[in-house]
């Protein structure tokens, strides 16, 4: 006999699901442990699903700050200009001060992703610059793994309009869901052991990329031909990875990603984007860019090219990179044919470079003992941001470069060379 399980339960247990591999996979979360929460007010059912599984797992406080879009957009509507300047630094100074005491870090995201298109770029740059400098001391131990974190998403009308613009809006919120479940590999009966599974394939690639050691690796595609070096000692990392205290984590749900550490000298050539960035409400469109020693000394967008052009110049590290992440183009959520006009999806779907701060973690023995000082000699980059856009797709193709100089093929047409 078949049984019909109402639409409303089985949505409610995939929601329990997704709160369960947030809390056990993505975090790792231990007995006694806080942990410090973020999202949109539209993700409170998801936050409260997360909380309670929290506390099930042994959290000490659950202490979740919510977001509220009408009020951002209230702030560009109403604040005086020199408003714009300001950023909460008590507020990241505390979350500082949790993550070095060891509270584990989780951000809820469903961001709209053209909320700022219609306010002034100038003030869009200015408090996206004052948010990225109070929020250094966090973001440093964040990109260090100080300790564990993980990012998961919610389906918000706002970005569901955004990537289903010809559905009504409930139908919208309800194809992003299936489509965040099947990303986030909750669909199945076992979550928990197809995330096992997925990490052990992840890492089984990091391991032969690392064996080969290459020097740099290049890119050749539509607009593209970008040489990237690789930091002295880089280490590609991908999937599950301890953090410092030891606590093993998925700092993304989803990934596909394996990833690595350039050096902040040795880029160079021309690069397109193969897939919009949205950035804190901003959506920069057809970035092509051009590297030089490192560093980028050309820079276009067919839309948000202002915004991108003030965020290359947040400081001197903003225009160099940080991550290059390699990612099949035939990867579950490049296959679901969607584009979801959010990093943590997009990024996903496709090859990408990331401008800004580096992993800590991307260098042998992850890192362990290596100073500023040791990680900028290796090549290792630092800025206020770090922001990933997508170069990849199956009309591109990449080489290994070892230290010879000899090219290797590792990807070709956007699928890697076995």
């Amino acid at each position: 006999m078949t049984v019909h399980v109402p639409e409303s339960a089985a949505q409610d247990a995939r929601l329990d699901r997704l709160a369960e591999v947030a809390v056990r996979v993505g975090l790792g979360l231990q007995p006694g442990q806080e942990l410090v929460m973020t999202a949109p007010l539209e993700a409170l059912g998801l936050a409260r699903r997360i909380t309670a599984q929290a506390y099930a797992a042994g959290a000490s406080l659950v202490t979740t700050l919510y977001s509220d879009d009408e009020a951002t957009l209230a702030r560009f509507a109403q604040a005086p200009d020199d408003a714009f300047d300001r950023a909460a630094g008590w507020l990241y100074e505390g979350m500082a001060s949790a993550y070095r005491s060891g509270a584990a870090r989780l951000a809820i995201v469903g961001d709209d992703p053209a909320l700022l298109a219609g306010q002034d770029p100038d003030k869009v740059a200015r408090a996206n610059r004052a948010r990225s400098k109070a929020y250094q001391p966090a973001l440093e131990l964040i990109a260090t793994f100080a300790t564990n974190w993980t990012i998961v998403s919610a389906a918000t009308p706002a970005w569901a309009r955004a990537v289903f613009p010809n559905l009504p809006e409930e139908e919208a919120v309800a194809r992003l869901w299936d489509a965040i479940f099947a990303a986030s590999r909750v669909d199945g009966p076992d979550p928990v052991g197809a995330w096992a599974a997925h990490n052990a394939a992840l890492h089984r690639r990091t391991e032969t990329l690392n064996a080969r050691r290459y020097a740099a690796l290049r890119f050749r595609g539509p607009g593209t031909d970008l040489t990237v070096g690789l930091a002295d000692d880089h280490e590609w990392c991908g999937g599950a990875s301890a953090s410092k205290t030891g606590i093993l984590c998925n700092a993304n749900i989803p990934t596909e990603e394996v990833f690595t550490t350039p050096h902040r000298l040795r880029v160079e050539g021309r690069v397109a984007a193969t897939k919009p960035l949205s950035y804190q409400g901003t959506l920069i469109e057809d970035i092509a860019v051009r590297f030089e020693g490192g560093r980028i000394v050309e820079a276009q967008a067919r839309r948000g090219g202002d915004v991108l052009a003030k965020v290359l110049d947040t400081d001197e590290g903003a225009r160099r990179l940080g991550e290059v992440a390699l990612v099949p183009a035939s990867s579950p959520i490049s296959a679901s044919g969607l584009l979801f006009f959010n990093t943590l999806y997009d990024e996903n779907a496709a090859s990408h470079i990331a401008l800004g701060q580096a992993y800590s973690k991307c260098f042998r023995n992850g890192g362990q003992g290596l100073s500023e000082v040791d990680l900028a000699a290796r090549g290792a980059n630092r800025s206020l941001i770090h922001i990933d856009w997508m170069i990849g797709s199956a009309d591109v193709d990449v080489d290994g470069v070892t230290a010879e100089g000899a090219f290797e093929p590792v990807m070709r047409r956007g699928e890697w060379v076995d």
